[in-house]
């Protein structure tokens, strides 16, 4: 028995919608609890986020993952320029103060649980297993559904199903790839990347690549991030 309710499960918008939007939530909550509540807030978004994940399976038909030689390769390719670029741009909170939106940023402490919790702690490798798992696992299904399939979509048409996922359409291809930038503060990396999965989805006809290599990314990103203590990542 779904526990979505009846008006989500039966609009293909709000089914690709409302998942991301609560789970976009959820990391909005993850600064309100001090310092060890947002490991644990992280902790519950990703078992939230599974669950989505879960009961959307069946109902997005797009929602699979497709390990094709393509995906590999943007997946692949996406993690090394996601790191190559990061010393040659200002992160997004210092490019609004550049440009008189926001104020000064101010150094906020890395998510590191081995800083928190002490070197090699059973709890911070947990949270560690959890980042790796939640953002492998969780986050490329919503993300790739929200903006693949419904965002890009619908910016080309209202009636987002009737669109083929093979047509390009340039002010979605931009507006898309904007929006999943600035959603992240690496926002350079984040558009490049939008853009590599978009084109990867042009290529293929299908979000399950997408999917797949955003997977690759995010995963090869966590094992960067503690090989190298590279936490700005995360």
């Amino acid at each position: 028995m779904s526990l979505l309710p009846s008006s989500v499960r039966q609009s293909p918008l709000l089914l690709r919608t409302v998942p991301f939007v609560v789970f976009v939530l959820l990391t909005s909550l993850q600064g309100s609890f001090g310092e060890v509540g947002r490991y644990w807030i992280y902790f519950a978004k990703t078992i939230v986020g599974a669950w989505l994940v879960w009961e959307m399976r069946g109902l997005v038909t797009e929602m699979k993952w497709k390990f094709s030689w393509e995906a590999i390769v943007v997946g692949i390719g996406v993690c090394v320029l996601w790191v190559g670029i990061d010393p040659y741009y200002p992160m997004q909170d210092a490019l609004f103060h550049k440009i008189g939106i926001g104020s000064e940023p101010k150094a906020s402490p890395a998510w590191n649980p081995f800083a928190q919790f002490g070197d090699g702690t059973t709890l911070a490798w947990l949270f560690v297993i959890v980042r790796t798992l939640g953002s492998t696992i969780v986050v490329p299904p919503l993300e790739e559904v929200f903006y693949r399939s419904a965002v890009y979509r619908y910016v080309v048409n209202p009636d987002f199903e009737k669109v083929d996922h093979r047509r390009f359409h340039w002010p979605a291809f931009v507006i898309t790839a904007l929006i999943f930038g600035f959603t992240h503060h690496q926002w350079l990396a984040g558009i490049l990347c939008a853009f590599a999965y978009q084109g990867l989805v042009l290529w293929k006809g299908r979000i399950s690549d997408a999917i797949a290599a955003h997977a690759i990314t995010n995963f090869l990103l966590a094992i960067w991030v503690v090989w190298k203590s590279a936490w700005q990542f995360w």
